[in-house]
């Protein structure tokens, strides 16, 4: 979708300097409704600039994994802004929002959420069929090639381990080449060693490919990884500090 005027928040267009690739204003949303009813996020702000890693750590119920829903958009939000690389998404609608999803967003999920009946290449064919990429199959060889799976390609979710399996869903989030990588628990699912692995392979291709990665854990050493470190409670976002990512890369 291309980047109108419509679709960028005011405050973004004032002078030269870059627009983040994320940016939340003041954003509400509440989930459940009558005695369920909770406000989950209260107020957040949130800016990420383009090729910046983010972890996002915080207590089970703080909203970590809704804020990543949003940024994904796939939840709305009640009232606030939410504006990723120059686009609103509570101005698009349902079809808008899910093309512009398509083409800009990954998302790696704990549970990998493969389709069970389709093999790895399949799996990772899917979002570029959708998206109406030629030669899919081979773009989505490609993909699995290069998260080490090139002798996996005809095999069904069922016949992988759990890390393999994670890696076909990384390899589908990659595939469209997006700009933004959302993972949730990614590592989750996984024993420590597995892991590390994904872990690795997560932080490889997000600096060879210059994304913009939030990753949610509850793992305060993984989000130490990255640049910066934002902890989320009740709702709102408590403090924010440089990762080890950014305190190595200031020291060299």
């Amino acid at each position: 979708m291309p980047n109108t005027d419509d679709h960028i928040a005011p405050s973004l267009q004032a002078g030269n300097a870059p627009l983040p690739v994320i940016n939340l204003s003041n954003v509400h949303l509440t989930l459940g409704s009558g005695a369920s009813e909770v406000h989950v996020l209260k107020g957040m702000d949130l800016v990420v600039q383009s090729g910046q890693s983010v972890g996002v750590v915080g207590p089970s119920g703080s909203g970590k994994s809704t804020l990543l829903m949003v940024i994904g958009g796939l939840e709305r939000v009640d009232s606030g802004k939410v504006i990723l690389d120059g686009n609103d998404l509570e101005a698009m609608n349902e079809d808008e929002l899910a093309a512009f999803r398509g083409r800009n967003i990954g998302i790696v999920f704990q549970s990998f959420h493969l389709i069970p009946n389709m093999t790895a290449l399949e799996n990772v064919a899917v979002p570029l069929e959708l998206a109406g990429v030629e030669n899919a199959l081979a773009k989505a060889e490609q993909e699995l090639i290069a998260v080490g799976l090139g002798e996996r390609l005809s095999h069904y979710p069922t016949e992988m381990s759990g890390g393999e399996q994670q890696r076909v869903a990384f390899a589908r989030a990659l595939a469209p080449n997006p700009k933004i990588l959302i993972a949730d628990e990614p590592t989750g699912n996984l024993d420590d060693e597995t892991g590390e692995q994904i872990t690795d392979l997560l932080f490889e291709k997000q600096r060879e490919r210059g994304m913009t990665l939030v990753l949610v854990t509850h793992d305060t050493h993984l989000a130490e990884k990255c640049q910066r470190v934002v902890r989320v409670r009740s709702g709102e976002i408590e403090t924010t500090s440089d990762g080890l990512a950014s305190i190595g890369q200031k020291l060299g």
